[in-house]
């Protein structure tokens, strides 16, 4: 237990001083001493609480959800018996139901069976139900669970896709989580204006390429009416269609989810900020045919329904490649690209609530915090001293090892500090601390047993080593649990917790215990003081 060859001490000795190295950055960020630029520089992010930032509350319209689901189902209806040479007249999504109308009521039965692979969701979860009525009128109607599924899905989905915008914005360590159904937390620490925040999370970026109708009557047009099968889009503000309103088809455009990249880019004719963009196979395949048939004819590019531009297919587009204009600025641009690129949000996200943490408000709770940390450290080091004498100068020394330790091994990983985390230290310093007391009143029994001094720490060590160890297995469990099910700050308490359950154990048991046996190796006390 008490034997420690050369190179194991050189490891012990390697991993901390690795580990206390990578501390070094973010003690000297709060200090005027700059670290070299040349050198790795891991920092510790501070939360929200600490550093300030924004806090912003998104909520979805469930109702969307139902509605996009409602379309398009109907363009699978439509293709679908289209396929199957099933003929149809009227079409009606009124009341949140699609109604098809057969022109044969003898192929009800074969409607029916190529509709039926689009009823059915996930697993055994069914969200469609189908029936006949008047002998050939088909109806589907959306079940409660299907519709629940898909706000679930498109509420995982939006998540993902704001996590993907705020990182392009270069911010570390974003908080964004779920809260209830249909609405999102998200958390910037650092980020004073959450104008810019607020512009990339509320556009929506649904982008569209859809065929004009060239038959709607502008009368019509002008009176708001829409031919069946079309519908009336405005054009976007700055555009080259602001004020105007074009009717364009419903069904049968192409979609901007399968694109695989959006760059801000500058059109090579005009020189104007532009966006460029790149679908993946299958959007190639569909923005190739729709092209190709449509070869002379307009279409329009619409985002998140607003027309941006309207050009005349001159020639087939092959490649999957295309650019996007519309008297756009550079910053729009630039935004534009980062929505594009990262997905489009799968329901509009509405503002709900927004605050400001300024950041002398978690510049005050890092003062208290320390404050705090640093009475109770120093009266646990009295203590400790007071106590068990050299054994408890082993103990401070280890003490400080842990703290700077559990802080590079922060930095390295990148996490964020929150204010429950500097709670999470100065629990950890308690319980390092405790797994000293434990070895050292373990040592005392031995003594008073009647062991002799090497004896008595070597059992000392084991046996209360046994004890340390399934304490840190319950708190681990703990913290595990409290990482995964909590949020925002728990999950920065649970974080500082579970990295210094182990510098805790590398630190007051092992290092300790390398100290102690490099003493008694050298000076060979016939008795100790503890």
């Amino acid at each position: 237990m008490l034997d420690f060859p050369t190179w194991k001490k050189n490891s012990l000795w390697a991993i901390a001083l690795i580990a206390m190295l990578a501390a070094l950055p973010s003690l000297l960020s709060t200090t005027s001493v700059r670290w070299p630029d040349a050198l790795p520089s891991p920092t510790v992010n501070l939360g929200l609480d600490l550093a300030g930032g924004s806090h912003i509350l998104l909520e979805a319209d469930q109702s969307q959800v139902a509605q996009q689901r409602l379309e398009n189902m109907e363009e699978s209806v439509r293709q679908a018996l289209d396929e199957a040479d099933i003929g149809f007249g009227d079409v009606s999504t009124a009341n949140g139901r699609l109604s098809v109308m057969l022109d044969d009521p003898g192929q009800v039965d074969a409607a029916r069976e190529v509709i039926l692979p689009y009823m059915n969701g996930p697993g055994l979860v069914s969200e469609w139900t189908l029936q006949v009525l008047d002998e050939n009128r088909l109806e589907l109607t959306p079940t409660e669970s299907g519709l629940d599924n898909a706000v679930t899905t498109a509420m995982d989905s939006a998540t993902d896709v704001v996590r993907r915008r705020i990182d392009s914005l270069g911010t570390r360590e974003p908080t964004i989580i779920r809260q209830g159904d249909d609405r999102i937390v998200v958390q910037v620490p650092g980020l004073q204006d959450p104008e810019e925040l607020k512009e990339l999370l509320g556009q929506t970026a649904r982008l569209e390429f859809k065929l004009l109708d060239t038959q709607a009557a502008p009368s019509e047009i002008e009176q708001g009416i829409a031919r069946p099968g079309s519908e009336l889009v405005p054009g976007a503000v700055g555009g080259d269609y602001e004020g105007v309103v074009l009717a364009v088809k419903r069904l049968g455009g192409v979609r901007g989810d399968s694109l695989t990249s959006a760059t801000q880019t500058f059109d090579a004719q005009t020189n104007e900020p532009a966006v460029s963009i790149t679908f993946n196979a299958d959007g190639t395949r569909r923005f190739a045919r729709l092209t190709t048939d449509h070869v002379g004819q307009q279409f329009a590019i619409i985002l998140d329904g607003e027309v941006i531009s309207a050009p005349v297919m001159r020639e087939p587009i092959l490649s999957g490649t295309s650019q996007i204009s519309g008297g756009f600025t550079v910053r729009d641009a630039t935004q534009l690209a980062i929505s594009l690129g990262s997905g489009a949000l799968p329901v509009d996200l509405a503002v709900i609530e927004e605050r400001t943490v300024g950041p002398d408000l978690g510049a005050e709770s890092i003062r208290a915090g320390m404050i705090a940390m640093g009475i109770g450290s120093l009266l646990v080091v009295l203590l400790m001293i007071a106590t068990y004498g050299r054994f408890g100068i082993y103990a401070t020394a280890a003490l400080v090892l842990n703290v700077l330790m559990i802080l590079g091994i922060m930095a390295v990983l990148n996490t964020t500090l929150t204010l429950p985390g500097i709670a999470g230290f100065v629990l950890t310093i308690g319980a390092a601390v405790d797994a000293n007391v434990l070895i050292n009143e373990r040592i005392r029994e031995e003594r008073k047993k009647g062991r002799r001094v090497i004896a008595a720490v070597e059992n000392g060590y084991r046996e209360a080593s046994r004890a340390i160890y399934d304490a840190n297995v319950t708190n681990f469990i703990a913290g595990v649990l409290l990482f995964l099910f909590g949020s925002g700050p728990v999950r920065g308490f649970a974080v500082v917790l579970i990295i210094g359950l182990f510098t805790s154990v590398f630190t007051a048991v092992t290092m300790t215990r390398m100290w102690v046996a490099g003493w008694l190796r050298k000076s060979r006390p016939t008795d100790i003081t503890i």
